[in-house]
């Protein structure tokens, strides 16, 4: 049986309407180990039972005792409702940390990170540790009408960040890493919502990188 912990809130951040970060902060010496990628299940009060409920952790392990959550309020969505009515000092119960969607240290080739929407909270712990390692290039396309964390990650050392829309992030990735050329050494990390993130790895293993060289996450 999965082990549950208990967070309070610490702080909550405003990024825009219907996009909010929740900043939990578990008892002293109780920190989470976690890898970059890594995901926590909240346990949700809801009609007298708990929902589960997976989000990545947006922060970086280095600070274990502190866990950022990035939030998009669903509209009808019971588990998002209930998150976004909390408020600092309010409990949270979880289990975790989950997750094979992780990067340890910077991949020994050029690597492309993918973001979309909400699917930048994974990718932004993963691009620091990378950033901290790296040899070779880092790139981050993030497809969104509403950046958060972009200046914080352009900052980093050798991560070249790009912003594009939504609708156009598959002829983005065609054009910069299936047509401009041949090489089929990088390695992908893609994560965002629905069927594009599988349409993407699909398109990229289709055009002759490896398997093991395209990971994703998809919500």
């Amino acid at each position: 049986m999965a082990v549950e912990r208990e967070a309070r809130v610490e702080r909550v951040v405003e990024h825009a309407a219907g996009t909010r970060s929740l900043v939990l902060r578990l008892p002293p010496g109780e920190g989470l180990a976690f890898r970059p990628g890594q995901f926590i299940s909240c346990l949700v009060p809801v009609g007298g039972e708990r929902l589960v409920r997976p989000y990545s952790i947006a922060s970086a392990p280095e600070d274990p005792e502190h866990l950022e959550l990035l939030l998009d309020l669903v509209p009808g969505g019971p588990g998002s409702t209930y998150l976004f009515g909390l408020v600092p000092g309010d409990r949270v119960c979880f289990t975790g940390p989950w997750g094979t969607f992780v990067l340890d240290r910077a991949p020994d080739a050029e690597a492309v990170f993918i973001a979309a929407g909400t699917g930048i909270a994974p990718i932004r712990p993963m691009l620091h540790r990378a950033a901290a390692t790296a040899r070779h290039p880092l790139h981050l396309l993030y497809a969104t009408t509403r950046p958060i964390y972009c200046d914080e990650l352009a900052a980093l050392t050798g991560v070249a960040v790009e912003i594009v829309t939504p609708e156009a992030l598959e002829a983005a990735v065609a054009a910069r890493w299936i047509d401009a050329d041949a090489d089929r050494s990088r390695c992908f990390y893609v994560c965002g919502v629905g069927e594009q993130v599988t349409r993407l790895r699909d398109r990229l293993r289709g055009a002759g990188y490896a398997r093991r060289a395209v990971q994703y996450e998809r919500w």
